[in-house]
């Protein structure tokens, strides 16, 4: 799966062939991104021996993620080929006999339903579809495979212009939009439609699509036992748009396409899955109160007679994903604690009956190190992870028996020859009320605790999210250039409980700097910082963190600020998602509460601003849009502060999408703060 990569070093426009073979091999560089791969969409098979997964790779021709679907044995870590070819297949699916195996693909062109008979290693494409599936579904009976896909509507044309003579080339005619939600980050403007669900006969032909309506119906499909209903998640209530969050629990019949309603609140409630007996349905959800976070809580539904528990009832901790067990006794659930994610065995009847499985997920977010991770189930009790490693990217895992194992190497032949950063747990008090603050210190490597070493502070986004002790490209190559690197969970991030990220409810940004600077000084205490040398950066959430901090301190030696929000006023008007945006991160509109919007962004404390800060943002990011960048970097250029300001051309929100922008991103960071250290004595 990988690309090998000759490199040359250029020093002053010349070949130079006096560079060490071994120095080059064992410092990691940026275009080793092109090199990693990571398991995702894990799918076991029922007898827990064999493990099909998609493996990811980064193709350097087409600077794409790619993928293939390879198998494991969970015995002995044999792996085979289930697919090949430059190409993506993902989203795997076992049927219930174990002898087919459902999944998606690109390679004919555009994303279509594939199908293997494992016996014999056949395959065979089923669709001919105009639109991409998602969330392929088997049926019990293995007859039908449920999935959902986009079902375009008509555009809106009010206008029609007359007069065009025969032949005549005309400007692109105007576009009209009257629609809430108009375009999105990482999709571009909406076309006009909605997400239905069809069903597929196992043996191929024409998808017979179920619903046909004003909404977007689908989400993660879950069949009821006699294989007549698929149970769906969608927010089908008339005030939709301005509610974002909520959404319901309905089961339709593939019969008479009929749509019954099961769950019904303000709030939330996805997911379902129906227990093996089909008595029950399990299902995440919580109660809307309008806040910047909630913990997402597991429901168990009995569907004879719609009797309901909370059975997460006590764990202050937000659910992911939820799988029940072979005897419709247990829940499997994934849950972020203290930058870890944990794999648990609750009870469907009892809240206090919770065993931990491993704290092993994640690996998934090789970028940055946020939290991650997938599992799935066996009918014997084995359970399939995404396996978590510091220094790699996700592996395939298994829990058997409650310990965890390491079954591929998927990365040891692109980095066990490098010497990357050793990661290092860091917890301090926060000085704005005491605090505890947790964070991970990434050491250079060969690393002298006698030396000192210039610093970087990262900060994720979110700003309800957590890093955590897993791989993440920007932190190695960050420490590879030399530099220890920092990197925190301030209030407000989430795997610490709801108490902790309400800290920052209608408050952001605040003491979450305060809980930052902390880090900071508790790192220099250490003795190893060189305090001429600090540096600070950040992405989203982390970028609005970081042009907040400028401006409130004068202490970083240069600054990159990614994909910010700088204004509240203007990024609630210009965002995607803008519904949520004023509801659930301030107290109304912006034109009532300008003097609370303005308070929040950095854009009003600018004039404080000395340090050199490069801006860094995608051309086509919806979600923070380019134009807060352009604001604030117009503002620094006025206050004469040394700034500029890097486009990513056709780059969304996600920058580290393409390979060679994440790779762009951090040689960007690496050169500016380069460009700002101090000189010393003798440099040129």
């Amino acid at each position: 799966m990988k690309k090998v990569i000759v490199s040359v070093m250029l020093i002053g426009g010349l070949i130079s062939p006096t560079i060490s073979a071994k120095t080059e091999m064992d410092v990691l560089k940026s275009e080793n991104i092109f090199d990693i791969e990571y398991a995702a969409d894990l799918n076991i098979s029922a007898d827990g021996k064999t493990i099909y997964f998609v493996r990811h790779f980064m193709d350097i021709q087409s600077d794409r993620k790619l993928g293939n679907i390879w198998s494991v044995d969970s015995k002995t870590g044999d792996m085979l080929p289930v697919t090949t070819g430059d190409h993506l297949d993902y989203n795997p699916v076992l049927s219930a006999d174990g002898k087919k195996l459902a999944y998606i693909s690109t390679q004919s062109g555009k994303p279509q339903i594939y199908l293997t008979w494992l016996a014999t290693g056949k395959t065979a494409k089923l669709t001919n579809l105009t639109s991409s599936p998602s969330g392929l579904s088997w049926s019990p009976d293995g007859k039908y495979i449920a999935f959902s896909m986009f079902v375009p509507g008509t555009p809106k044309s009010p206008v029609s212009l007359s007069g065009k003579p025969a032949g005549a080339k005309w400007a692109d005619p105007a576009i009209y939009i009257d629609d809430v939600y108009y375009r999105f980050d990482g999709g571009g403007y909406r076309t006009p439609g909605t997400s239905e669900i069809f069903i597929l006969s196992a043996e191929g032909g024409t998808p017979r699509q179920l619903t046909h309506d004003e909404f977007d119906n689908g989400g993660e499909l879950s069949w009821g036992q006699n294989s007549q209903r698929i149970y769906f998640s969608a927010n089908r209530s008339e005030n939709r748009d301005f509610t974002p969050l909520n959404s319901d629990i309905y089961a339709i019949s593939i019969d008479d396409n009929s749509i019954t309603q099961l769950t019904d609140r303000d709030g939330p409630d996805d997911s379902p899955k129906v227990s093996p007996n089909g008595k029950y349905i399990a299902y995440i959800g919580f109660d809307d109160a309008r806040k910047n976070y909630d913990n997402a809580k597991v429901y168990v539904k009995q569907l004879s007679d719609g009797e309901t528990i909370m059975v997460s009832d006590g764990l202050d901790r937000s659910i992911d994903r939820v799988e029940w067990d072979h005897k419709s006794r247990n829940l499997y659930i994934q849950y972020d604690d203290k930058g870890k994610t944990i794999l648990a065995l609750q009870s469907a009847r009892t809240a206090d009956k919770r065993t931990i499985l491993s704290d092993k997920l994640g690996g998934q977010s090789y970028g940055r190190p946020y939290t991650s991770g997938e599992f799935s189930v066996s009918e014997n009790g084995k359970v399939a992870i995404t396996y978590s490693n510091p220094l790699r990217p996700a592996d395939v895992g298994i829990i058997d028996n409650k310990k965890s194992k390491q079954l591929t190497h998927l990365n040891d032949d692109a980095l066990g020859h490098k010497k990357l950063a050793k990661i290092e747990e860091f917890w301090f008090t926060s000085s704005a009320d005491g605090k505890d603050i947790q964070g991970w210190i990434a050491y250079p490597p060969g690393f002298d605790a006698n030396k000192k070493y210039p610093m970087i502070l990262e900060i994720h986004g979110g700003p309800v999210t957590a890093y955590g002790p897993h791989f993440s490209m920007e932190i190695q190559l960050f420490a590879a250039a030399g530099n220890v690197v920092l990197y925190l969970n301030p209030r407000g991030s989430s795997s610490y409980g709801a108490d902790f990220a309400h800290t920052i409810d209608k408050n952001y940004p605040s003491q979450d700097f305060d809980d930052l600077m902390s880090g900071v000084d508790k790192l220099i205490e250490k003795g190893f910082i060189d305090t001429e040398q600090l540096f600070i950066t950040g992405g989203s959430g982390g970028g609005t963190l970081t042009a907040w901090s400028i401006g409130h301190t004068q202490r970083f030696t240069a600054a990159v600020v990614a994909k910010p929000v700088i204004n509240w006023f203007s990024f609630v008007l210009t965002a995607d998602f803008y519904p949520f945006f004023y509801q659930y991160w301030f107290n109304g509109k912006p034109w009532d509460n300008l003097d609370e919007y303005m308070r929040y962004s950095p854009i009003s404390y600018v004039g404080n601003v000395t340090t050199p800060t490069m801006l860094l943002t995608g051309e086509s990011d919806h979600r923070t849009p380019i134009s807060e960048s352009e604001q604030f970097y117009q503002a620094l250029k006025i206050q004469g502060v040394d700034s500029a300001m890097v486009r990513i051309p056709n780059a969304s929100h996600g920058i580290y999408r393409k390979p060679s922008n994440l790779m762009a991103k951090v040689e960007y960071i690496l050169w500016w703060f380069e460009q700002h250290k101090p000189k010393k004595e003798g440099d040129s």
